[in-house]
C-alpha cells in the first residue's frame, strides 16, 4: 500500500512540475503516456459518449421509452392527470405525456455542440483530475462547464419544439379541460422551464451511464489511446 501511495505522489510530482512525457515508469506501474495522450484519450472518451447517448435519446421514444430519462410530470401535473383520467379523459393524459417527452427528444439535438466546445476547453488539469477522479468525474466536469449555456440554448428550443410536436396545442386543452372543473384551484405551469431542466436532466444521466461503461468495461475501450488512458486509471485504483 505504502508503495502504490508513493508512485502516486511521484505522478502528481511529475505532473505539476510539468514533466510531459513517459507518466509513469516504475516497476509495477510501467505505462509511458504524456499529457497529451491522457489530454487526447479523455476528450475523445467524452466526445464518444456525448455523441452515442444524445443520438440515442434524441431519436423517437429516445425519452418517452428509456425509463432512467422519461419525463414524467410533475406534483400539480399528476392531479391533473389523475383528474383527466377519472372524467374518462385517459388519450387526452397520454397524449400530453408523451409530447413533453416527444418536444425533449426534438431539443436534446442541440446540445452536441454546446459539449463539444466544453470538451475542446478541457486543460490537462481537468484531464487529470477526470480520470484520478471518481465514477462521474467527467459528467461532473460537463454539467459544472454546460449547464447554464445548454439552459439558454434549450428553452428557445422547446418552446419551438412544443409548437412543432403540437405539445402547446394538446396542453392548452388539458390546462383548459382541468380548470373548468368545479371547485379546483387554477393553475398555469410553466412546462417550458419543467420540459428543458428535464431535457439536460436526462443528457447528464445517459451521459454518466457511458462513463461509467468506459471506467469500468474493458470492451468499451475501442481504441488505442482510450485503453492506454484507462489502462493508468486501472492501475491507479489497484
Amino acid at each position: 500500500m505504502k508503495k502504490i501511495v508513493y508512485q502516486f505522489t511521484i505522478l502528481l510530482a511529475m505532473s505539476c512540475i510539468g514533466i510531459p512525457t513517459v507518466f509513469a515508469q516504475t516497476p509495477n506501474f510501467n505505462i509511458p503516456i504524456s499529457e497529451i495522450e491522457i489530454s487526447k484519450g479523455l476528450k475523445e472518451a467524452l466526445n464518444n459518449g456525448i455523441s452515442k447517448q444524445v443520438m440515442l435519446i434524441s431519436a423517437k421514444d429516445g425519452f418517452l421509452k428509456n425509463e432512467v430519462v422519461k419525463i414524467t410530470l410533475p406534483g400539480e401535473l399528476k392531479k391533473v392527470d389523475k383528474q383527466l383520467r377519472q372524467l374518462g379523459m385517459e388519450k387526452l393524459a397520454d397524449k400530453g405525456l408523451e409530447l413533453l417527452n416527444r418536444a425533449a427528444e426534438d431539443a436534446v439535438k442541440e446540445a452536441t455542440p454546446i459539449f463539444i466546445d466544453a470538451v475542446k476547453e478541457m486543460t490537462f488539469t481537468n484531464a487529470k483530475n477526470i480520470l484520478f477522479g471518481n465514477e462521474s468525474a467527467a459528467t461532473t466536469y460537463l454539467q459544472t462547464n454546460t449547464s447554464s449555456a445548454l439552459y439558454t440554448k434549450f428553452n428557445p428550443v422547446i418552446k419551438k419544439s412544443f409548437a412543432k410536436v403540437g405539445a402547446d396545442t394538446v396542453w392548452n386543452e388539458i390546462i383548459s379541460q382541468y380548470n373548468r372543473i368545479p371547485f379546483v384551484k387554477k393553475i398555469t405551469p410553466d412546462l417550458t422551464d419543467y420540459t428543458t431542466k428535464k431535457a439536460m436532466e436526462g443528457i447528464f444521466k445517459m451521459i454518466a451511464v457511458e462513463e461509467k461503461e468506459i471506467r469500468t468495461k474493458l470492451t468499451a475501450r475501442n481504441s488505442g489511446v482510450l485503453k492506454k488512458v484507462f489502462e493508468l486509471q486501472d492501475k491507479i485504483k489497484l
